[in-house]
């Protein structure tokens, strides 16, 4: 009997552990939590971005609080953040805008004008260069907006809930080119 006390406390003790650690996927580790301004965000879940079965970014979806609701978290009025991990030096420039214009096209279902400025100046931060390992933090702040960084360093804000909703529908909504990824990023358990 007292070999099976020290055996069941391990058990529990690696069990507590190991659903504190951050998430492993496609070789880079996603934080399991992110603070946002005063917002704590935990991580929801994350994917991988293939292209010709290629791994291209590891996608992280980070929430107040988890769920697996895509259409909610998109019109959500809340702090949220997707960080996008880039993983392959195969992506250019010019890739990540022809996929980001379908993206926001897909999203709004084509009606991309209301928001064709904000659409500019987010595309604008990826045109300076993408390499491998650059880390992307899209954060929505409902008194902020929509802030984008690059490896930590301020890129741009852009207002407004209705560009939050478009741009967040590029990986969580139901006609994303990305369902694998968008998949992963909800699975919130």
């Amino acid at each position: 009997m007292r070999i099976k006390i020290p055996l069941v406390v391990l058990i529990v003790s690696v069990g507590f552990s190991a659903s504190t650690f951050a998430m492993k996927i496609a070789g880079i580790t996603m934080p399991d939590s992110f603070k946002a301004g005063n917002s704590s965000l935990v991580l929801n879940g994350a994917g991988v971005r293939t292209k010709l079965m290629l791994d291209i970014y590891a996608g992280g979806l980070y929430l107040q609080s988890k769920s697996s609701d895509g259409a909610a978290i998109i019109n959500a009025n809340e702090p949220m953040m997707i960080r996008l991990h880039i993983v392959s030096k195969l992506i250019s420039p010019k890739d990540f805008e022809v996929n980001t214009r379908e993206g926001f096209s897909r999203s709004t279902g084509g009606n991309i004008a209301p928001i064709k400025n904000q659409i500019e100046q987010f595309i604008a931060i990826f045109k300076e260069g993408i390499s491998k390992n650059d880390v992307y933090d899209i954060m929505y702040d409902p008194a902020k907006g929509t802030c984008v960084y690059k490896n930590g360093t301020f890129k741009a804000a852009s207002s407004g809930l209705e560009f939050k909703k478009a741009l967040f529908g590029i990986w969580l909504g139901p006609t994303t080119m990305n369902p694998a990824l968008r998949k992963g990023m909800l699975v919130s358990n």
